[in-house]
């Protein structure tokens, strides 16, 4: 994350900026007096649906791997009211937001499908030889 520039989520992507509609309210909880004067918690919204930082490709995963945190209207929210400082928890938004969006673009590796070795196969099958056997010799065949 630069200082006004552009929200770097990883190596190819980073989100404009003028994408992410940030807002502050008041922070509940713990603090006295300060809590209830001053705007500390602070909520960050990028749209998903629109944004033009992201494919289409990249958008339907998105919004497949974030589930219900993606609203039905396409805006990912992320809120932090963790710190005393309103820029403080816009940071750790932030950061919230960029670490979503970068676990939710992962692409799964593929599953390979192998084969039993034969030295696998083998004490597999001497296994269940051998508890056929234990079972059998517990049978009273009359």
């Amino acid at each position: 994350m630069t200082a006004r520039g552009d929200l770097v989520v990883s190596a190819t992507l980073a989100i404009p900026r003028h994408e992410l509609v940030v807002r502050a309210s008041r922070a509940g909880g713990a603090g006295g007096q300060h809590v209830n004067t001053s705007s500390t918690r602070v909520e960050v919204a990028w749209d998903v649906a629109r944004s033009g930082a992201i494919t289409d490709d990249e958008r339907q995963r998105l919004v497949r791997a974030l589930g219900r945190r993606v609203a039905s209207d396409g805006v990912l929210r992320v809120v932090a009211s963790e710190r005393r400082s309103q820029a403080q928890n816009r940071e750790a938004a932030e950061a919230r937001l960029a670490d979503l969006v970068r676990r939710g673009l992962v692409v799964p590796k593929r599953r390979k499908p192998t084969k039993p070795t034969r030295g696998s196969v083998e004490r597999r099958l001497e296994a269940k030889r051998r508890r056929a056997e234990r079972k059998r010799e517990r049978r009273h065949d009359d």
